[in-house]
């Protein structure tokens, strides 16, 4: 019997064979799908197989108080890993089939370039391509091997002006994304954490002040930049060290949004995550995994939401798959969400 990954691998071989062999135009499948609004829409589902640009719809509409919220968005699958290793990290649970674990894979350059001019060519709706769901957007950048995004996938971004690419790291490599000039077709989001909490499970990427010093170059060179607070968790004196970061963040930018989550876990990501520490915090379930606790996420939410309005006048805010009573008690609309990849 053929291993998961073996089954993904033949998959993958097929799929370049059936390009090579091809020149014809790739399939672009719609779908009807229920709008956070309530409206049924008719719209981009994948190219082809899926296997490089689909819809990511693993969420289903929300419909009871613990169901968990999550606009659908679309993929650009290009590659899987990472070159950090943060604790918590849910490519521990889904790349725990294949032998190299979360190290870095770019998937076959010629598919990924093919895709992108079908989807190009085809997909008049305006659209985001998040890069950064199966991997950290910047995992090849400065490599001089020609495989960094910056190199061959952000140039097919410039030559239209319709669609435009999701970048999502905690790197600080941007020497590729400022020499690409790319600010109408790029949006940068970066993950942050308190300093502490960086510190103690998001091991091997930069501190939190060195992603900042990255984001203020790109914002300073005109370009869209986001942030991602996420996960929040509870460590002692959580709401000062929350706070710092803040504070620091504002101290060289202003954000274009920023979206907060709290720290959560699939049960594969437990199951294959070395260190466990960070389990201790999760006490609540939902659909989307086990969670830290209604009250004690609404505290979290609430202090950080509220500092960003007092002292910063600041609210374009959202949440991260976080569940409809989370967004109601807060008084927040889920409806008009706009969270960091949409």
């Amino acid at each position: 019997m053929k291993s998961a990954f073996q089954e993904l691998m033949d998959r993958e071989t097929g799929e370049k064979t059936r390009y090579k062999n091809s020149g014809s135009k790739l399939s672009v499948e719609l779908s009807n799908t229920k709008m956070l609004n309530g409206e049924l829409k008719s719209r981009f589902s994948k190219l082809s197989d899926g296997s490089i640009i689909t819809l990511f719809d693993k969420t289903p509409y929300p419909e009871n108080e613990t169901d968990v919220v999550c606009p659908h968005f679309v993929e650009l699958k290009w590659a899987n890993g990472c070159n950090f290793d943060c604790s918590w990290c849910y490519l521990n649970g889904t790349l725990r089939f294949r032998p190299m674990g979360k190290k870095p894979y770019l998937k076959d350059q010629n598919k990924i370039v093919s895709h992108l001019q079908n989807f190009f060519k085809q997909v008049d709706t305006p659209t985001i391509l998040n890069s950064g769901e199966l991997s950290d957007s910047l995992a090849f950048e400065g490599n001089g091997n020609g495989n960094a995004l910056s190199r061959f996938i952000i140039p097919l971004f410039k030559k239209q002006k319709k669609h435009k690419l999701l970048i999502l790291t905690k790197s600080v490599n941007v020497k590729g994304l400022l020499e690409s000039r790319s600010q109408n077709q790029v949006i940068v989001s970066f993950s942050l954490n308190s300093f502490e909490v960086a510190k103690r499970w998001e091991n091997l990427a930069p501190t939190p002040k060195q992603r900042i010093k990255a984001a203020k170059r790109l914002s300073n060179a005109g370009y869209q930049v986001r942030v991602r607070i996420d996960p929040i968790v509870p460590v002692d004196n959580w709401e000062s060290g929350y706070k710092e970061l803040i504070d620091h963040l504002f101290e060289n930018i202003t954000p274009d949004r920023i979206t907060i989550g709290s720290l959560r876990g699939l049960q594969s990501t437990i199951n294959n995550s070395s260190d466990k520490t960070w389990v201790d915090y999760l006490d609540d379930r939902s659909n989307w995994g086990k969670k830290i606790s209604f009250d004690k996420r609404f505290q979290m939410y609430k202090t950080i939401i509220s500092y960003l309005e007092d002292k910063y006048k600041y609210s374009n805010v959202g949440l991260c798959k976080e569940t409809v009573g989370m967004w109601d008690k807060l008084g927040m609309d889920y409806r008009e969400i706009m969270c960091n990849c949409i």
